[in-house]
């Protein structure tokens, strides 16, 4: 990612006396992820941190498995939530369970499906603390494993790009609808958190962190972003249905709090989503109207050379992502697959279904 900042460039030892870091996992029917994680965590090398899994009424074994693994560690314990109080997310709940159930300086949010470097933790507290950062969140890499992954999730972070640019974009803007963080991996000191009202703050907002971001941000906090390729990895999803699934929870319902311009803005926000993926398609749908029927010659020629420039742009974000270069030449299917997810979740509005519970983002 251009203009970003990498956990690579900080150091890797930890302070003499070193601020005392609470990991809390929240996990909701995450039998296929959890143990990668949970013992990836266990393998970090920095001197003073537990860990808290939190076991939101998961019905696969999820926190069996977790507590099999925390028998072994003293480091490492099982926890339970239960439902989410009225208008509460069940993730927020959970990292509110987790969080009230820690005593640290810091602590550091993570979804059950990442896995974490050895020196993930180091590196991000001494950077944490060097910018004098209250929220500091770490892009990583993503796995894609199959077809569908491969083509459509550099797609999205492809458009994300273009929307914040780098970390370093994200970190110094001055406009709070620029602010964003990713949940998958998101520090946070602890007297902030608490001072600010903990996850109560984003109870309702279906894209927490995000949302946690913009009102840390709000209240004059410093929020920071940097890229971890080498220290964090996520496997978001496993298949197309996933795809669908998971990015149409939260791409209307949470992008809207990102547009500026206020009411018009959100008002035309429906729009402008909808505009990214078709910007994509439009070269190759003038091309395939050119085979069928007459249409003008400059018309042609404009549909040749920008479908050849998303072609080269496309290919660039696919090798960042360690996708074949060649994916490019089929980005067209997987925008109109995104144009799909996006037009399905403009129509759903405010309304979330996610780990089967429906809830209505505010």
């Amino acid at each position: 990612m251009s203009r970003s900042r990498s956990l690579d460039e900080e150091n890797d030892t930890a302070a003499d006396s070193p601020l005392h870091v609470s990991v809390v996992i929240p996990a909701r029917n995450e039998a296929h992820n959890i143990e990668r994680c949970l013992r990836s965590v266990l393998s970090n090398d920095y001197p003073s941190y537990d860990i808290t899994v939190v076991d939101d009424q998961s019905t696969d074994g999820t926190g069996d498995i977790a507590r099999s693994i925390a028998s072994g560690d003293p480091r490492a314990r099982v926890i339970e939530t239960g439902a989410p109080p009225e208008g509460w997310f069940g993730k927020q709940w959970a990292c509110e369970t987790g969080a009230r159930a820690t005593h640290s300086d810091i602590i550091l949010f993570a979804d059950a499906d990442t896995t974490h470097s050895s020196d993930l933790i180091t590196r991000s507290v001494n950077a944490m603390t060097r910018r004098s950062a209250h929220l500091f969140s770490i892009v990583g890499a993503q796995e894609l494993g199959t077809f569908w992954e491969r083509l459509i999730q550099p797609l999205v972070f492809g458009m994300l790009l273009v929307r914040y640019g780098g970390t370093e974009s994200i970190t110094n803007s001055r406009f709070v609808t620029s602010k964003i963080a990713n949940g998958q991996c998101l520090f946070v000191r602890r007297d902030t958190y608490d001072e600010l009202g903990g996850h109560s703050l984003v109870k309702s907002h279906v894209a927490d962190d995000m949302m946690m971001a913009q009102r840390f941000f709000a209240r004059g906090k410093k929020v920071a972003a940097a890229e971890g390729l080498t220290q964090l990895s996520t496997r978001m999803y496993t298949s197309l249905g996933e795809i669908v699934r998971g990015w149409g929870k939260n791409v209307f319902a949470g992008g809207r709090d990102s547009v500026p311009w206020g009411w018009f803005g959100r008002l035309i926000f429906p729009f402008l989503l909808l505009s990214a993926p078709l910007f994509t398609l439009a070269p190759a749908i003038v091309l395939i109207v050119s085979l069928i029927t007459d249409v003008p010659g400059t018309l042609s020629l404009w549909a040749i050379m920008a479908a050849a420039a998303q072609v080269i742009w496309w290919m660039a974000v696919y090798h960042r992502m360690h996708v074949s270069p060649l994916y490019a030449l089929i980005s067209p299917l997987g925008a109109l697959v995104v144009l799909y997810i996006f037009a399905r979740a403009a129509l759903r509005g405010q309304k979330v279904t996610w780990k089967d519970r429906v809830y209505v983002s505010r």
